[in-house]
C-alpha cells in the first residue's frame, strides 16, 4: 500500500494544484519512481489511499499496467489520516501481511529486504537516523524497536505490517504512530537501521534539494 491522500500542507501553494506523489523527481512523477522500485522487488498487486487531487493520481497512474503493477484505489471521501486509511484500504489489502509506503519519500531501500521479516511481530519497521528537522521516535535494540529515552530514529515510511496490529482500531481517522506505540510497548514491534538514501519531502528547501542533485 502507498499511502497517497495526504495534503501537503508544508509545501503549499505547490500542493494545491499538485498532489505530493505527482511532483516530478528525475523526470517522473515520484510515486512512479516507486511503483518502479516496487515491480522490480517483486510486487505485483499495489494499494493506492485517494483523498487530496485523488483523480489526478488515478488519472496519471491508471491501472498500474505501465508499471507492470496492477493497482487497487482506495478512496476517502474525508481524510482519514494513516492508520483510518489503512483500516479503510484492509478489504483491498487481504489477510496476508503487506508492505506500506509512505507516498512522500525517495529512497534506494531494497523493498525486497522486507518480505518474511516479520515473524510474530505485529509490524516491522524500516527505520532511519534522525534528520536535523524531525524529532526521534523510535530506539532499537537489536531488532526491537523500542519507545525508550533514547530515541535516535525516525520511522522511514517503509513497514511490513501484519492486518492483527488493526484488529479493534476505530474507522475514523487516526495516525498510524498510535498502533506502532502500542507494539512497541507489547514488544511486538521489530525493525532494522537503513543508512543508505532516504528523504522525505516534507519541506520546499528539501524538494528543491532532490530535484537538483537527481
Amino acid at each position: 500500500m502507498i499511502l497517497a491522500a495526504g495534503r501537503g500542507e508544508r509545501l503549499r501553494p505547490l500542493t494545491d494544484h499538485t498532489p505530493k506523489p505527482l511532483i516530478p523527481i528525475a523526470g517522473a512523477p515520484l510515486i512512479v519512481h516507486q511503483l518502479r522500485a516496487l515491480e522490480r522487488a517483486g510486487v505485483r498487486d499495489v494499494v493506492v489511499n485517494l483523498h487530496h487531487l485523488g483523480e489526478s493520481i488515478a488519472a496519471t497512474l491508471g491501472s498500474g499496467a505501465d508499471f507492470g503493477v496492477r493497482i487497487a484505489y482506495s478512496r476517502e471521501p474525508t481524510l482519514l489520516e494513516t492508520g483510518g486509511g489503512i483500516v479503510r484500504a484492509l478489504p483491498l489489502l487481504g489477510n496476508a501481511p503487506f508492505m506500506l509506503l509512505a507516498g512522500d519519500i525517495w529512497t534506494d531501500y531494497p523493498f525486497a529486504q522486507l518480505f518474511g521479516s516479520l515473524g510474530r511481530d505485529l509490524a516491522h519497521l524500516v527505520l532511519v537516523p534522525t534528520p536535523p528537522h524531525r524529532d526521534g521516535d523510535f530506539g532499537l535494540d537489536g531488532d526491537r524497536v523500542t519507545r525508550d529515552a533514547e530515541r535516535p530514529y525516525t520511522y522511514a515510511g517503509i513497514s511490513l505490517l501484519s492486518p492483527e496490529m488493526f484488529a479493534g482500531a476505530p474507522s475514523g481517522p487516526f495516525p498510524l504512530r498510535d498502533l506502532l506505540f502500542a507494539a512497541a510497548k507489547a514488544g511486538r514491534l521489530g525493525g532494522e537501521l537503513w543508512r543508505g538514501r532516504w528523504t522525505d519531502i516534507g519541506t520546499p528547501a528539501q524538494l528543491e534539494l532532490l530535484q537538483r542533485t537527481n
